[in-house]
């Protein structure tokens, strides 16, 4: 239909050129070369009337046989549109011969007949080249429909911004440089290793060293993604696709028509099956790229942390599909991948020929000394910032040494994070805290011992939960911290889309300043904004992993993954079932069938808070995760009883409703047989 629609364009567009030739050869005079002139205007009308009449014969079919043929691909719209042109050009060639046989007087009078042609046929090419712009305007109306996962792009508002310091990671850095750079290189670089070895680190410097060239040089970032579990669409792959095409289309020329296109004939892409979305928005596109156009960068596509994807089968799939863009011949894509060396990363792989990628596993591929010598580095500049800062804060009365806190120290604390880069980024953190005397911080990490890489998280992020307590000397004043902390901390790590403080607090029906008073000791694992809207994150997913693994289920601290999740599932139903809830016409329409783009966007956030939203998408993920079994009667069937229509029309508002299918699949897998 959209080539139809472009081709009844050129059509009114050659129709008003038309009509001031017809214009014009009424005042001519008769002779030899105004009949060639109008047997040239009767061709160009006879081609466009013939484009008119096929378009009438089969809208005028009936609806299933007209729904079985194909209108006009696009390269019949090209044709037409070459064939117009060609035919324009003959005419144009015959109206400046029309003056070749007349007399001097009739030569003058004819010449200002063209001029005024020309003007007319100028204004007509204006108006034209308008209603190119309005297309392309429509064309990025169409892109905006693309969804895409928020906070997954490099330099996205929010997220962590840390990368390399300049003189670490230098070795490595210049060999991924270099294979970026060499149009011969393996199509896929594979970086992987152990949680909290700087793999995210070095993915954030590489996407900035290419984003800062913009082309220079033969390379260009091209897209990026950064996975995350826990925070929403960035923890799974429906969302992969669409913002990796979002970012591409705004790189590579004449991909937003292409994939405008697609958009335009099959709405429902971005809910497909991974395999038909890569082919359909990506691999399809690029292939349809113009290969003679001279000049395109290698452009660089960023993807981190693929092992915090949510699905076995979707981690093997992305490795599997991109691999097939090494078949490209018009332009030059890349991977940059970083993950855990999971085995469905490793599967994945292994199906792939050695000669489409190359792999580095970090911690084999840099000497010990090498490592040891960038987070030396790391420590000297990081604890050189905190020194200065307490010395400048007037409140300090005992200020720091300028050789603070010492070799020695520094070599003990290098000891104790190598090879991992977050145990010496989370012991800087917890050093420097505002409320806290350095020294006495320091002191309490240097007293914990380690052995092993397992021990070496416990070792970092014990310190950091034991101070929580610590002053308190009452039994009660303990268990009640630790009560909270399972609650707010276990809801945070437990949480499939991180959440505000307000909004936190809403949901577990608490006071925002108890969780504030609660998570300000925690900023060393914790990215936390007090008093804003910016959701809690934590800082790395080995800290969710320590608080809910086995080890730790016998501590105070400890999470249990389950059980917070069942309490989660709780309080969200509360919060959809209660005041301010979920409610028929939830959105005061003047009528239950208006369309959902009719409706203004600060409508629904108003009516539909931002924990209301959360609630309503992810509760289901709540009774899956907590292992719940569901029965008659039970706090699933009476929500749904009650509230199942007005939780369907609140995810059509949110744009979530083709998940739904999904989640009711998942609720029926968890019916307990033995009490239906």
């Amino acid at each position: 239909m959209s080539s139809l629609l472009v081709g009844c364009e050129i059509v009114l567009y050659m129709a008003n050129r038309l009509k001031a030739y017809v214009e014009f050869l009424h005042q001519l005079p008769t002779t030899l070369t105004r009949t060639n002139f109008e047997t040239a205007v009767t061709e160009l009308y006879a081609h466009v009337l013939g484009f008119l009449a096929c378009a009438i014969r089969i809208y005028q079919t009936s609806t299933p046989h007209r729904a079985l043929r194909a209108l006009w691909t696009d390269s019949d719209i090209v044709n037409f549109e070459k064939a117009c042109n060609e035919l324009g050009v003959r005419v144009e060639i015959e109206a400046s011969n029309c003056d070749r046989t007349l007399g001097a007087q009739d030569r003058k009078w004819i010449g200002k007949l063209k001029q005024d042609l020309q003007t007319v046929l100028e204004e007509l090419k204006q108006s034209h080249q308008l209603q190119e712009s309005l297309d392309r305007l429509e064309i990025k109306i169409d892109l905006n429909k693309l969804p895409y996962a928020r906070g997954a792009m490099y330099n996205s508002y929010g997220d962590d911004h840390i990368t390399c310091h300049p003189a670490t990671r230098v070795d490595l850095l210049h060999e991924i440089y270099n294979w970026a750079q060499d149009p011969h290189s393996k199509s896929i670089f594979w970086l992987s290793g152990w949680a909290g070895i700087g793999k995210s680190t070095i993915s954030r410097t590489v996407a900035e060293w290419l984003a800062g060239h913009g082309g220079l040089g033969g390379v260009d970032l091209g897209a990026s993604f950064f996975f995350k579990r826990g925070e929403g669409d960035r923890g799974s792959a429906s969302r992969f696709f669409s913002t990796i095409t979002r970012e591409l289309v705004l790189k590579v020329p004449g991909l937003d028509n292409v994939v405008a296109e697609v958009i335009t004939q099959d709405p429902l892409i971005f809910d497909k099956a991974l395999g038909e979305q890569f082919d359909k928005l990506i691999y399809q596109p690029l292939h349809q790229m113009d290969s003679t156009i001279n000049g395109f960068p290698i452009f660089i596509a960023v993807v981190d942390a693929l092992d915090e994807c949510e699905k076995e089968r979707d981690v093997k799939a992305i490795v599997d599909l991109w691999s097939r863009l090494a078949n490209l011949t018009t332009i030059r894509l890349k991977l940059f991948l970083t993950s855990r060396p999971e085995l469905p990363i490793q599967l994945g792989f292994r199906n792939i020929s050695t000669a489409v990628h190359q792999d580095m596993v970090l911690q084999d591929a840099v000497p010990q000394t090498t490592i040891e010598h960038d987070i030396l580095v790391f420590l000297k500049d990081a604890f050189g910032k905190i020194r200065n800062s307490y010395n400048l804060d007037p409140l300090s009365e005992t200020p720091l040494d300028r050789d603070w806190p010492g070799d020695e120290k520094l070599k003990a604390l290098v000891d104790m994070a190598i090879p991992l880069f977050i145990i010496a980024a989370t012991i800087c953190r917890f050093v420097d805290d505002s409320d806290w005397d350095p020294r006495e911080r320091l002191e309490t990490i240097l007293q914990s011992p380690s052995i092993g890489r397992s021990e070496q998280m416990a070792q970092t992020y014990l310190p950091v939960l034991t101070q929580l307590s610590a002053r308190l000397k009452n039994s009660h004043d303990k268990d009640k911290l630790h009560q909270e902390f399972r609650m707010i901390v276990g809801s945070i790590v437990s949480l499939a889309e991180p959440l505000s403080i307000p909004s936190l607090a809403v949901l577990l029906n608490i006071s925002p300043d108890l969780i504030a008073l609660r998570l300000r000791p925690l900023h060393s694992v914790l990215r936390i904004l007090t008093g804003s809207d910016t959701p809690i994150r934590t800082l790395h997913l080995s800290f969710n992993e320590f608080v809910l693994s086995d080890q730790l289920q016998l501590e105070p601290f400890g999470i249990n993954g389950p059980a917070t999740h069942r309490m989660l599932l709780s309080k969200c139903l509360q919060l959809l079932s209660g005041p301010g809830g979920l409610e028929e016409n939830i959105c005061k329409l003047e009528y239950p069938g208006k369309p959902r783009r009719e409706i203004g966007q600060t409508i629904i956030n108003d009516r539909l808070s931002p924990v209301v939203q959360y609630a309503c998408q992810y509760w289901i993920q709540h009774v899956e995760q907590g292992k719940t079994e569901i029965y008659d009667q039970d706090k699933v069937h009476v929500f749904l009883q009650k509230h199942f229509f007005h939780w369907l029309e609140a995810m059509s508002l949110i744009n979530r409703l083709a998940e739904v299918i999904k989640q009711l699949h998942v609720l029926q897998s968890l019916v307990s047989v033995s009490r239906y």
